[in-house]
């Protein structure tokens, strides 16, 4: 019997002119971080996000750790970060030397908790990162409204959310910043690199300036300030662009995939899975359950599902549970520890098919019932 063909967890979607562009830039020797396809992802990016601003950079972290240099985080600051999340949300903020603050997980979004957000304010606190967790935008108003009150920043880490909405806005434009990457198993990738969105001119122009080495924009090798080499290469944008011109059939094979996830595990035994809320429009980045049934040992239902030939991945650790953040502060988080221990990642991407849903579905199945 033929082993059926191995399905992966993620797997980019080189469905337009990405060759073209980058044999282009090739031909052309416009290799390196200067090039037209630069300005036009760039261009692109900012129009999809419905921004004044859009600055590419090498990845996702880099693009969270520019603002918070830009917004003049500094040792001893504290910026509020959920719980739940990958690691480079809270890393960013520890590069600053300042201290990344633990908000638990609401149960209904997995999202931060704006309810906990108030009571985790200290005299210290600088700003909120809130963090569109697998695509579901966050419930931005009540916490804009507590930023506003207690005069602090509010950046959005988009990574896994690009063209989700929040109340009919794009996210990534609703706060002071926000933040993307384009990993190589993101809605947009171009392998690695970033892209920061604002509507703030003056901030826009600090973020560009820390990301080319703090150089003068307006005097060769003047530096006036310390910066980073944080810089997109043009090949990198190349692909990128050409992913922005197909972007609307990304979303749409996200949704769909989505979908057939929801029709074949309905009625499921002992598993749920992300919502979707009214005022929000999912993004889809990964579908990932949660397994209810605690007698059910998620590490092996993800090692039998490979043996079946399909990856799968456990849902990120929460950021209290990790070494460098273990015993850091106090308090417990019951909803994103639920969350993060239980939770498994299933294929999502743009190239899967029906049978391919249809498939994953039966294989967990077996496994939930073994």
């Amino acid at each position: 019997m033929t082993h059926p063909e191995f399905i992966p967890v993620s797997a980019p979607a080189l469905v337009g002119n990405e060759k073209k562009y980058v044999l282009d830039c090739m031909e052309s020797a416009w290799i390196s971080s200067n090039g037209k396809y630069i300005d036009l992802f760039e261009a692109s990016f900012r129009e999809f996000c419905r921004t004044k601003h859009a600055i590419s950079c090498s990845n996702g972290t880099v693009a969270l750790h520019v603002p918070l240099v830009a917004l003049n985080v500094q040792p001893g600051d504290e910026v509020l970060v959920p719980a739940l999340t990958f690691v480079a949300t809270a890393n960013a903020v520890t590069y600053c030397g300042a201290r990344p603050v633990f908000v638990d997980s609401e149960p209904e979004t997995w999202n931060l908790d704006p309810q906990e957000i108030a009571r985790k304010i200290t005299p210290r606190t600088k700003g909120i990162i809130v963090v569109h967790l697998y695509g579901h935008p966050v419930d931005m108003d009540p916490i804009l409204a507590v930023a506003q009150a207690h005069n602090l920043f509010v950046i959005e880490d988009a990574a896994e959310a690009h063209g989700a909405e929040y109340k009919g806005k794009r996210v990534g434009g609703i706060g002071r910043v926000g933040t993307f990457s384009f990993y190589g198993n993101k809605i947009v990738t171009t392998g690695e690199g970033g892209m920061i969105v604002t509507n703030d001119d003056a901030l826009a122009a600090k973020m560009r300036q820390l990301k080319g080495q703090g150089v003068d924009p307006n005097r060769r090798y003047w530096f006036p300030m310390i910066g980073y080499n944080y810089r997109m290469t043009n090949i990198a944008a190349a692909i990128g662009f050409a992913q922005m011109e197909n972007v609307n059939w990304h979303m749409e094979r996200r949704h769909e995939v989505s979908r057939w996830y929801r029709e074949e595990l309905q009625g499921v035994k002992d598993i749920s899975w992300q919502p979707e809320m009214s005022w929000a429009t999912h993004a889809n980045w990964m579908f990932t359950i949660v397994l209810d049934n605690q007698r059910v040992d998620r590490d092996k239902v993800i090692a039998d599902m490979l043996e079946s030939g399909i990856e799968t991945r456990p849902g990120f650790y929460p950021m209290h549970m990790l070494p460098p953040y273990q015993g850091t502060q106090p308090g417990s988080f019951p909803v994103a520890t639920r969350l993060g221990t239980r939770s498994i990642s299933l294929p999502t991407w743009a190239g899967l098919s029906r049978n391919d849903i249809r498939r994953i579905g039966e294989a967990l199945q077996k496994c939930l019932n073994t």
